[in-house]
């Protein structure tokens, strides 16, 4: 079930993008990777919220969840900070975006506190996605519309968050940010099989 909710979301998205339609351009790249990560941010926001609630109401320990989620969140964030050091999007992109996340975060709110074995599984599906856009992204650095990022310099918020070499180039950029995708499907898949009352595998920062 979840993976076929990630498969109807991802082709809204995908016609939403313009992704089905005509030719890639930088453009079309900068404002997929915008939307994406604003949609990317909430999830573990949400269910660090969540979790923090039942355990102030509780008053039980988290069992080391929180962190993990927060850590995801703050992550997707920051991919869109990035991400807007290419490009700033518009009033009706911006609009779009307040209305997608008007929806997602109350749908994912009410969603997670039924059942978080579905969420999980749910953002390590999306998450999955992530990983194919930016691999796909990564092909047309090599051989596509944005060769040219293969030498153009990285942003400083980006050499700084993940301590690149001072010549990184926006390639390089694309790579960590597969990179973390890869991680958060990861563990989103080990959270959706684990009980909500079980310790957390990952340590801070891992």
């Amino acid at each position: 079930m979840a993976y076929y909710c990630v498969q109807a979301m991802r082709t809204g998205f995908d016609v939403f993008s313009g992704y089905k339609f005509g030719k890639m351009t930088e453009g079309k790249w900068i404002k997929r990777m915008i939307f994406l990560e604003t949609v990317a941010g909430v999830p573990g926001m949400v269910a660090a919220m969540v979790r923090h609630l039942n355990s102030l109401r509780k008053m039980k320990t988290d069992h080391g969840w929180i962190h993990t989620l927060l850590e995801e969140a703050e992550n997707e964030r920051m991919h869109l900070m990035v991400a807007l050091q290419l490009r700033q999007p518009g009033a009706l992109f911006r609009g779009a975006v307040l209305f997608a996340q008007g929806i997602f975060v109350n749908m994912f709110s009410i969603a997670y506190l039924i059942s978080p074995h579905f969420c999980h599984r749910f953002v390590g599906y999306l998450e999955e996605e992530a990983v194919k856009t930016y691999s796909k992204c990564l092909q047309h650095i090599d051989h596509g519309c944005i060769s040219h990022w293969q030498t153009q310099k990285a942003p400083d918020i980006a050499v700084s968050y993940w301590k690149m070499a001072p010549n990184s180039t926006l390639k390089d950029v694309i790579l960590m940010i597969r990179a973390d995708e890869a991680h958060h499907r990861e563990v989103n898949h080990d959270f959706s099989e684990l009980k909500t009352d079980e310790d957390n595998p990952y340590m801070p920062g891992k």
